[in-house]
């Protein structure tokens, strides 16, 4: 069989279902948007923190919760080949920074602020801004106890989406309280559903007994009613728990934040105590919540740490960058500075070395590049130079050569004013090129 026949034979690949290619220019979007993020962080104190994609699965299965749902239907679970230990991608990133904390001692001379960014996966339905390969960004503060760093928490979100210019985000805020509160709120909604069981649906009926809190975060119209009337979290704490509450409440609106209570509120994963949070839109139809945390003082105990106090948010990104697609707001789209325009292949070597030249000088210049027969007509390059979004073309023709100098035609004013600048001393007219934006 020839090369050709075997050619004509090969399929092209695919992305997998729910993991998309992130393609220019719209990665210069999630470039922007990551360079806010680490600015914002740093202004805060947070550092950052790289943990492995994949971890034992039984990290997930203890730390995010057995009956949750992303460990009963939506991790990506696989068996090592070499030792058949179970291993998982990573659905979330908590229980992963825990982890590092405990094994490498983060926490030992005092509190630490934590945040990453990085791939997630979830085996569950592609939809908009929901996807089986996902974008989190998270913040962790371990070791610190009290109400002021959970409101720092929401203050951290709270700013970032004020840089980034978002409208109609609203917070809403709950405690769940501490374990033998949620105990005695789960024996009574246990009590409460079971007398209304033909009124549950079939994933309701499965909850009950495992995860009855998770009934309370049902979408399902026909079950609107009966959830309102269940007993509420809130009436169950303590003093203690209700105070916590009450400060995180207080120092919100003393800074000027805007917050609701929502006694529904109770997130989904196992290891949260006291405050919860989520951070809200409706201008995405179903994956309105851009942003959920909240505290987990238990979570070191229960994967063999030190009791340490902990709070915490996740933020899917691609839900952000399409509230931003969505408010029209602008996100930069990265373009250079300048395109080289180069008549012929005998030009290319001082081509080269001026735009060198000119990036040292902080100056983003594109070149236009191929051999001999393929860099094209002039009037060729001139197209792709605007099509670059330069905001200046670069001119290495035969006259501007023969004067050791290059054309410098402005591509964005509609004046096509051109200037000759001397390629003797690049850097005194390289800023002259530069981005004002």
């Amino acid at each position: 069989m020839s090369q050709k026949e075997m050619s004509a034979k090969v399929e092209p690949f695919a992305a997998v279902k729910g993991m998309n290619d992130i393609l220019p220019p719209d990665s210069a979007r999630w470039e922007w948007l990551e360079d806010k993020v680490r600015s914002l962080m740093g202004l805060y104190a947070y550092r950052n923190i790289r943990t492995p994609i994949v971890e034992p699965t039984a990290l997930f299965e203890r730390g995010t919760g057995q009956s949750t749902d992303i460990v009963e239907k939506e991790m990506y679970s696989f068996e090592d080949k070499l030792n058949g230990e179970s291993l998982t991608l990573r659905p979330e990133n908590t229980p992963g920074v825990v982890r590092a904390a405990i094994e490498h001692n983060l926490t030992y001379a005092g509190g630490q602020r934590l945040y990453y960014m990085g791939p997630m996966f979830r085996h569950e339905r592609p939809q908009r801004g929901r996807y089986r390969q996902f974008y989190q960004l998270g913040a962790e503060a371990l070791g610190f106890s009290g109400p002021a760093v959970d409101v720092e928490m929401m203050l951290l979100v709270h700013e970032l989406f004020a840089n980034l210019g978002l409208r109609n985000v609203r917070i809403e805020l709950n405690s769940l309280g501490l374990p033998v509160e949620r105990q005695a709120h789960r024996v009574a909604l246990i009590t409460y559903f079971e007398q209304q069981l033909e009124l549950l649906d079939s994933e309701a009926q499965r909850r009950l007994h495992t995860n009855p809190l998770r009934i309370l975060d049902t979408k399902n119209p026909a079950m609107q009613a009966l959830v309102q009337q269940a007993p509420q979290l809130l009436n169950y704490l303590g003093d203690a728990s209700l105070a916590h509450f009450d400060t995180v409440k207080t120092l919100l609106s003393s800074c000027g934040v805007r917050w609701s209570v929502n006694p529904r509120l109770v997130r989904g994963l196992d290891y949260y105590s006291h405050t919860v949070f989520e951070f809200l839109t409706d201008e995405l139809g179903a994956q309105g919540a851009l942003c959920g945390g909240g505290r987990y003082d238990g979570l070191f105990e229960l994967l063999g740490g030190k009791p340490t106090p902990a709070v915490g948010w996740g933020m899917g990104l691609e839900r952000v960058l399409e509230l931003i697609k969505t408010q029209g707001q602008g996100s930069r789209v990265l373009v250079p500075d300048a395109y080289a325009v180069i008549a012929d292949a005998s030009a290319m070597a001082v081509a080269l070395q001026t735009l060198q030249a000119l990036r040292a000088a902080g100056v983003s210049v594109q070149m236009h590049a191929g051999g001999a027969a393929a860099l094209g007509s002039m009037k060729s390059q001139f197209k792709k130079a605007d099509i670059s979004g330069a905001r200046y073309a670069l001119i290495f023709g035969p006259d501007e050569l023969a004067q050791n100098a290059v054309t410098v035609k402005s591509l964005r004013d509609g004046s096509g004013a051109q200037v000759i600048q001397s390629l003797a001393d690049v850097a005194s007219w390289a800023p002259t090129l530069q981005s004002r934006t």
